[in-house]
């Protein structure tokens, strides 16, 4: 499982940053998270095939996260994509989505499907043998979604030498991976957990762009693995954050520390914040809290096996 972030600027273009956008994949998937303008492009540059995208998630309808749809739905329709494309997004999404397909997609308006979400806690939104994704609620100016993904628990994996040693035939190796136990031919039970090994833990990320300190959110992201929140501004800009419904560094970076995450990834970087060395202040300003902070930046890749916890 690895995140890469495609875009990690804020609403107002500068040269140094894309709009939001991040890659997650999970085995041979690619899921979208928020799809800000020219987000096709990054993700040609950074090798994100458009044929293995079957999920885009938009965290709401500000044209920071979502003006590279048009693009991106255009692109694939000239590419010939035949698989459906499902969209995710808070009310109003399905009106968006309806408009690039009239303008843009019209023969491919069957396979491109929108959905609205409205949560009510944190709710399930969609899952396959791989993973889960629930939706919640943050707080912002328009309404805007949180997105929790989870990665299906692993199965044990076959011990050999175990299965060897108490005689197991090959032909029981499939049973013995779905959790059964092993007889032998005088009736002794031999248990599962002598003849499989425990999997690694599942991974957990969570998406947070773009909202006010929200300590409600602590129990739908508690102790994932990585926790992506925005930090739009630094620490004394407090007010400015309040008003335009945004997070200073300080607040993210206690939000990571109340819900027990493993590691903070910050972004959504105010234009403000150009230079290397402004977003290493931001960053320092959060390990004053957290001790676990990654900076986005355009090109970065997170392999969650990497990550501690």
């Amino acid at each position: 499982m690895y995140l890469q972030v495609l875009g990690c600027g804020s609403a107002k273009p500068t040269l140094t940053h894309h709009p939001s956008a991040q890659i997650l994949r999970l085995r041979e998937k690619l899921f979208l998270i928020d799809c800000g303008e020219g987000t096709q492009l990054q993700m040609l540059k950074y090798r994100a095939s458009f044929a293995h995208l079957h999920r885009i998630f938009i965290s709401h309808l500000h044209g920071d996260h979502c003006l590279g749809l048009p693009g991106l739905l255009n692109s694939m329709a000239l590419l010939g994509t035949t698989h459906p494309v499902h969209i995710y997004g808070p009310k109003g999404i399905k009106r968006y989505v309806d408009m690039i397909i009239d303008l843009f997609c019209r023969e491919d308006a069957e396979r491109i499907i929108a959905h609205e979400i409205i949560p009510d806690g944190c709710e399930e939104i969609y899952s396959d043998k791989s993973v889960s994704v629930s939706a919640f609620r943050l707080d912002h100016r328009v309404p805007t979604i949180g997105y929790l993904f989870r990665e299906t628990p692993l199965q044990r994996h076959l011990d050999r030498a175990s299965a060897d040693f108490y005689g197991v035939p090959m032909a029981y190796f499939g049973r013995i991976k779905q959790g059964e136990g092993f007889v032998q031919p005088d009736g002794t039970i031999i248990p599962n957990d002598r003849l499989t090994k425990a999997p690694r833990a599942s991974y957990s990320y969570a998406y947070c762009s773009d909202t006010a300190y929200r300590e409600e959110i602590i129990p739908h992201i508690e102790g994932v693995d990585l926790l992506y929140h925005e930090t739009t501004f630094e620490a004394s800009h407090t007010a400015r954050a309040e008003t335009t419904k945004h997070s200073t560094t300080h607040q993210a970076a206690q939000i990571a520390k109340l819900a027990g995450v493993g590691s903070l990834l910050i972004g959504h970087y105010s234009a403000r914040y150009g230079s290397r060395e402004d977003i290493e202040r931001l960053r320092q300003e959060c390990l004053s809290i957290f001790p676990q902070v990654i900076a986005g930046d355009e090109g970065l890749v997170i392999d969650f096996k990497s990550l501690s916890k």
